[in-house]
């Protein structure tokens, strides 16, 4: 249980840095700071359960298509589960991450993403390997 908290809460640090970063794409609901901070932890969740189940089907059909851009319809594919995680948030509940258009500000969220992320995985790496050894 311990990886995927930590897994989530940088997933959730990633999301909350996109957000400041990039306009158009907020977190919406929550009153309070803590209410905030689990909103930024479940839409995390969800977002590591959409790039579970949804993203290898969608890079399978998408295949020709990696092949042909050269691998960067993985960044269309990255800012599609942006996308989707952002409508399931949107119709399930009334908070959750919410992004004003697709093409620009959800390609250019899941670039910061993936960039802020590749960052945060680092620091938390070395952190573990600093404790554990």
């Amino acid at each position: 249980m311990g990886p995927f908290l930590l897994r989530a809460a940088v997933t959730g640090l990633a999301l909350w840095v996109v957000t400041l970063l990039v306009p158009g794409i907020t977190f919406v609901g929550g009153q309070t700071g803590l209410q905030r901070v689990g909103i930024v932890l479940v839409v995390a969740v969800i977002f590591g359960l959409v790039n579970a189940i949804i993203k290898p089907v969608v890079q399978l059909f998408a295949l020709p298509l990696y092949i042909l851009t050269l691998g960067l319809i993985h960044i269309v594919i990255n800012a599609l589960m942006l996308w989707i995680t952002a409508w399931i948030t949107e119709h399930t509940t009334h908070w959750g991450l919410q992004i004003d258009h697709f093409w620009w500000t959800a390609v250019w969220a899941a670039i910061v993403l993936s960039i802020v992320g590749w960052l945060l995985s680092l620091v938390s790496r070395s952190a573990e390997r600093a404790v554990g050894g």
